[in-house]
């Protein structure tokens, strides 16, 4: 397959040296700098979120440094409207982008990023790695929101091959389609090159008088589950076990499960247990892989004295199923999908080291850096700032947070309907609408309380109904129905 020109190493060369947009307004050399690291379908498999298995020793330093955010959920659970809310601080809806084709400036042009606001009052934007969506556009990434050409940003999933520079390429032994396991350095795929390219851009940001908004995506541990060798080696197979509840939800509605057609070429297959077992392993390793990668980038900070000066923001674009609910991928309203892990560390934060149950949303983050780095406020921003949390981690900002997706998950023109969903402190309600009428065609109710996994839907026999209208209510003020 051929790679697109941004995955070339001459691009990182441009990158680093030719400044395509002035900033409108000098920014004052003492303000903090961001780093600000994306992961791409990465579900609170952590080990500073209590995984048991994982091995992820730099986010967990991160974390011991910062304040983790153990309910923080994306708004859509698919890269593109994802990434588009995040970097935008509006809601799929207000966008009107729900799938992977249709890129926010062609709904909204005008609309100024949250790296974009960052370049007009003062710092230096760049991107390295995967920070906009990356494929099926025709703008690639978001030209506008950085200071000089993203680079390793634009290509696809499957292309991210292994590249070795001396002798043979070792060979593969994962022995199923979508892994792939080889004895190559961490620079072979895309996510060890972004990895180097980001110390040396940080080494030079060093040299510069303006303060930096950096941003680096990494393209893992999104399919296929590739990393090298030594980071599958970090796990013993044997206690690598299939999900604990691999069957759907009791009483679930059709509407709210899918065919998993990123991985299973959309027909629904049982997979076999050592398949499933050689899957759960993969996304392991990718995961591990992933932490080496941004371990590499604290360390630079460290090195270079940065760290005290520098808000490090690690998020992923939403969360991912391995088997639970008969579900693989994502798309879905369920909490795997919906629910991601959010670590900052703000060296002006009055706590560090700290774990939050504040209710949050990934579209915070553009208030949230604003706040921290003393920028002026953008109106019209959907999301609220999480400084009040960073400061004190038994405060709270909002009372829920929204995750919607369409039917079918990838559909063709418009969707036929909108799944809808709140989470509310213990419960998650979703409600199915029809697109055209906003009738309602099924509903889920979960109670985490009593059922953390969500395999009862219990909305027709709610065991609190106080909670259920509540949570309908919830629902309500974010997505009011318009029933025609």
């Amino acid at each position: 397959m051929k790679l697109h020109n941004s995955i070339l190493p001459f691009a990182t060369l441009i990158c680093l040296i030719v400044p395509v947009e002035r900033a409108l307004h000098a920014a004052p050399a003492d303000r903090f700098n961001v780093l600000f690291i994306a992961a791409d379908d990465l579900r609170c498999d952590l080990a500073c979120y209590g995984h048991p298995l994982v091995k992820t020793p730099h986010l967990d330093r991160l974390a011991s440094r910062g304040t983790l955010f153990n309910f923080a959920y994306c708004q859509q659970a698919l890269c593109n409207p994802s990434r588009a809310s995040l970097m935008t601080g509006l809601r799929p809806d207000t966008l009107k982008v729900w799938d992977l084709p249709t890129h926010f400036r062609e709904v909204a042009p005008d609309v100024v990023t949250l790296p974009q606001h960052f370049l007009k009052h003062g710092y230096f934007t760049q991107n390295i790695g995967k920070i906009y969506h990356n494929w099926r556009q025709q703008i690639e990434g978001d030209p506008a929101s950085w200071s000089v050409p993203a680079v390793m940003h634009y290509a696809t999933h499957g292309s991210d091959t292994p590249q070795v520079s001396d002798g043979e390429l070792p060979p593969d032994l994962a022995p199923f389609k979508r892994t792939e396991n080889r004895d190559v350095p961490d620079d072979a795929y895309f996510d060890g090159r972004i990895a180097d390219l980001a110390v040396t851009a940080l080494g030079k940001l060093k040299q510069q008088s303006q303060p930096f908004f950096l941003a680096v995506g990494f393209w893992k541990p999104h399919l296929p589950f590739n990393p090298p060798k030594r980071y599958w080696d970090l796990y013993d197979r044997a206690k690598i076990h299939p999900a604990g509840n691999p069957h759907p939800p009791e009483n679930v509605p059709a509407i709210a499960l899918h065919n998993g057609r990123e991985l299973l070429s959309g027909k629904g297959r049982p997979l076999p247990e050592d398949e499933v077992r050689e899957l759960r392993h993969g996304y392991l390793a990718g995961v591990s892989y992933l932490d080496a990668q941004v371990g590499k980038l604290l360390d630079e900070l460290d090195r270079l004295e940065l760290t005290e000066t520098t808000v490090v923001v690690f998020w992923s674009d939403h969360g991912f199923h391995l088997g639970e609910h008969s579900l693989w991928c994502k798309t879905s309203n369920f909490e795997n999908d919906a629910h991601v892990p959010l670590i900052i560390s703000a060296p002006q934060a009055k706590q560090r080291g700290k774990k939050t149950d504040a209710l949050v949303e990934l579209l915070d983050m553009y208030p949230t850096l604003v706040d921290l780095c003393g920028l002026p406020a953008v109106s019209g921003l959907e999301g609220v700032s999480l400084a009040p949390v960073l400061n004190d981690a038994q405060a709270t900002v909002k009372p829920a947070a929204y995750t919607q997706h369409p039917r079918p998950a990838y559909y063709k023109g418009r969707p036929e309907a909108m799944g809808v969903s709140v989470r509310v402190p213990h419960t998650r309600y979703t409600e199915w609408r029809d697109f055209a009428t906003g009738k309602v065609l099924a509903s889920e109710f979960y109670d985490h309380r009593r059922d953390p996994q969500e395999d009862h839907n219990i909305v027709a026999k709610p065991l609190e109904p106080r909670t259920l209208r509540h949570a309908r209510r919830m629902l309500e003020h974010a997505f009011p129905r318009r029933v025609r």
